[in-house]
């Protein structure tokens, strides 16, 4: 395999650079200086994340930390999501996750190794949970989002979201994110949480508020959800 340098790899990002989906990106995401968004739309960094996995040896760019631009943090993520190998992802996420500085980047990486792994995932999420790092403790949060709230649930994981307590507004909506979703999926066992005020208010509400506007809950069960709000 080719290596390719970090120089050149911001080069092609900043030949798919796009002005007005950069301003666009901005607004969306505040804890990001806009001098650091290149704007490179999402499905052109995957392709881009695609081919440099596939063709080059991308070493030099994932240990040169923290990126420069916002947008080599979201090729990194996805690069990140194609590795085959589990342990040899866990060793680059492990090292890439103090440096998420943001909601985006922090959502959309998802390693799709995790699927084939879930044992050997929970340990991590379990650490994660407790880290400093604001987006760390989203990612494990989301991470029990994405894999184990269905055939893979139980009560316990759903207690350890519960028990978080953060002042950070990041933390407290993917929480809010995470039950909204439960009480699509495990709702009975959502339910006791928020009937029994497990939750902070302002989360406990964003729950709420989330899982109403969600297709996948009842007229019904929206209907009682609204009797519940603090």
């Amino acid at each position: 395999m080719e290596k390719i340098s970090v120089k050149q790899i911001q080069a092609q990002l900043f030949e798919l650079e796009d002005t007005k989906y950069r301003d666009f990106q901005v607004k969306l995401i505040p804890t990001v200086k806009p001098d650091s968004m290149i704007g490179v739309r999402t499905p052109l960094l995957k392709t881009l994340a695609k081919k440099l996995f596939k063709e080059n040896d991308t070493s030099k760019f994932l240990s040169t930390l923290p990126h420069k631009y916002f947008d080599e943090n979201q090729l990194h993520a996805f690069i990140i999501n194609e590795q085959k190998d589990f342990s040899v992802c866990m060793k680059l996420l492990e090292k890439f996750l103090p440096y998420i500085d943001n909601w985006a980047t922090c959502d959309q990486l998802s390693p799709k190794i995790f699927k084939k792994n879930k044992n050997e995932l929970l340990p991590y999420i379990e650490k994660w949970l407790y880290s400093e790092k604001t987006f760390t403790v989203r990612f494990a949060v989301g991470m029990l989002m994405q894999h184990f709230l269905d055939e893979d649930f139980k009560i316990q994981y759903m207690k350890k979201v519960a028990a978080i307590r953060s002042q950070e507004y990041y933390i407290n909506m993917m929480v809010a994110w995470y039950f909204a979703t439960a009480l699509a999926k495990q709702y009975d066992a959502a339910l006791g949480f928020i009937k029994e005020n497990k939750l902070e208010e302002w989360t406990h509400n964003k729950a709420i508020q989330k899982a109403i506007e969600s297709y996948r809950i009842t007229a019904e069960q929206k209907d009682y959800l609204r009797t519940l709000k603090r």
